[in-house]
């Protein structure tokens, strides 16, 4: 594997259960065991009921762009041979809504609403990021 050059996520105590799953190249988010509200990013306390009671759920990993913009300028010099890409939304089928991007598909044909499904990205041996393809339905 060659050496990540880009920026990485620092797993919190919240949000190292989610990195464990993307090892093992699974999406999941966090449920609310009182609203059964699935949210992202993790966190201790439900942003719908505040309940701290809650588990890990794995999502399908199909969802929608919600938002998204294109960087055309290279901000960080680990995106140099990147540029143009996607920075999208994602609304996950299940409701939560994650940042993430859209890989396989020229940038300039992304449009809000279309349809993604997850892939994985093995950055590190620790770290494994979940990215969004276009998928046909």
């Amino acid at each position: 594997m060659n050496e990540y050059t880009k920026p990485l996520p620092t797993p919190t105590a919240d949000s190292q259960p989610f990195w464990d799953a993307c090892r093992d190249e699974k999406l999941t988010c966090q449920r609310c065991d009182d609203c059964n509200t699935a949210r992202f990013p993790p966190h201790h306390v439900c942003p719908n009921c505040l309940s701290v009671n809650s588990h890990w759920e794995e999502m399908s990993g199909r969802g929608s762009v919600f938002s998204f913009t294109v960087f055309r300028r290279v901000y960080d010099p680990g995106f140099a041979d990147e540029v143009p890409y996607v920075v999208a939304l994602i609304e996950l089928d299940e409701g939560p809504r994650m940042l993430s991007n859209v890989v396989s598909i020229d940038p300039d044909k992304v449009v809000c609403g279309m349809p993604v499904k997850v892939v994985f990205e093995k950055a590190t041996q620790e770290i494994t990021l979940p990215k969004f393809e276009p998928t046909e339905s």
